[in-house]
């Protein structure tokens, strides 16, 4: 199982929308028969992988007939763009499978399972669970909430700041955690952030892998612009990779380059979505942004999950930050922190007044890690729920 945990890694910024997914066979010994992990969306998943391998490396149905199965999710029981796994593991005549978690997808949700015991193979569930849910946690998130895992990323001095009064903030970390900070968004199906980011900083927001042979899958990126006010010419508009600009319903008679999506979401609707349609969206909170138009951030996050986003990676600045935070719609703080003190300057999140410490945003503690002279502090939101 450590060796299909292992390869489902490898999935990361491959298999979106779909789970990422390790499988390995061995026989009933422990010897390897083939591995494999999810590839892209539409391709073959990673049981069908193990197989092929299986195959590839000379181990025949004889060899198969009785194996070890070792996936890190319930194979599919359905046909969409490609048959179901469960099928393909009985028509092996597969011994065992050991999986680690339920897929919570209502098109599977225990049907692999069920189908694989009526062909008589023999399943057992939970072993590597921890390690699998982590790794799928964004899948796991829209299955069950229908919306995205949300992932702030702050990096800021010791006493809070992430840039001085004037917005300059180039370079408060080192380059070793802003490398890092690239791994978290190459986990991202969409970068989140907000206008006076892209005002201050005129960010890329792309994805920046050095050393990798192929260019990167790039994540949409996601601008929460209430008035339509970006630059036509900012950096984050350009390609490559798509990019969504979410705003209040407002009338807008800019040519944005090719690529660049426009989506009303004004607060109070149950969300622009292209006309005519609807979507079933969470009971809308009032978030306001700014004194002026306001943008649904509950919808936005349904809208991404009817998108297939699984993680979205927020980069802003304290003001959408405060608001997301405000609104209950942050499950992960990821917060790099620099040896230096800024002393006055601009906050992590603008949370406005709390009538009491009770209403303040709590997190249980995840992982505390030096990174390259700085310090990366993981925090999750109790009670997710899955």
């Amino acid at each position: 199982m450590e060796l299909a945990l292992t390869l489902s890694r490898r999935a990361i910024g491959l298999s979106e929308p779909n789970p990422r997914v390790g499988c390995v066979i061995t026989d009933p010994a422990g010897r390897l028969l083939g591995a494999g992990h999810t590839q892209q969306a539409g391709g073959p998943h990673a049981e069908v992988m193990a197989l092929r391998d299986a195959r590839a490396r000379g181990h025949g149905e004889a060899a198969l007939a009785g194996a070890h199965v070792y996936v890190t999710l319930e194979p599919c029981a359905h046909h969409g763009r490609t048959p179901p796994c469960c099928e393909a593991l009985a028509a092996a005549r597969v011994g065992r499978v050991h999986l680690a978690l339920l897929d919570p997808n209502p098109l599977v949700a225990g049907k692999g399972r069920a189908h694989l015991e009526a062909a008589g193979i023999t399943c057992e569930q939970g072993l590597g669970a921890v390690e699998a849910r982590e790794i799928n946690i964004g899948f796991l998130s829209r299955m069950v909430r229908s919306r995205p895992y949300v992932r702030m990323k702050i990096a800021a001095s010791l006493d809070g700041r992430t840039a001085l009064p004037d917005g300059r903030s180039q370079w408060i970390t080192g380059p070793g955690a802003r490398q890092d900070g690239q791994w978290w968004r190459q986990r991202a199906s969409a970068i989140l952030t907000g206008l006076g980011t892209v005002r201050d900083d005129d960010p890329r927001l792309d994805l920046r892998l050095p050393g990798t042979e192929a260019p990167p899958l790039q994540p949409l990126r996601v601008i929460v612009d209430s008035r339509l006010q970006t630059p036509a010419n900012a950096r984050i508009l350009q390609p490559p990779g798509r990019v969504l600009l979410v705003h209040a319903g407002h009338p807008s008679t800019t040519p944005w380059p090719e690529g660049v999506e426009t989506l009303a979401l004004p607060a109070g609707l149950k969300a622009g979505l292209p006309a005519g349609q609807s979507l079933n969206a969470p009971t809308v909170a009032q978030v306001e942004l700014s004194n002026g138009p306001q943008v649904d951030l509950p919808a936005l996050l349904a809208e991404l999950g009817r998108r297939g986003v699984n993680e979205l990676h927020v980069e802003a600045g304290a003001t959408l930050n405060g608001a997301l935070l405000r609104a209950g719609l942050v499950d992960e703080l990821l917060l790099y922190l620099a040896p230096t003190l800024l002393g006055e300057g601009r906050g992590m999140a603008a949370l406005g007044l709390l009538p009491e410490l009770a209403a303040a945003p709590r997190f249980d503690w995840l992982e505390t890690r030096p990174v390259d002279g700085d310090l990366r502090l993981r925090l999750r939101r109790p009670g997710l729920g899955f």
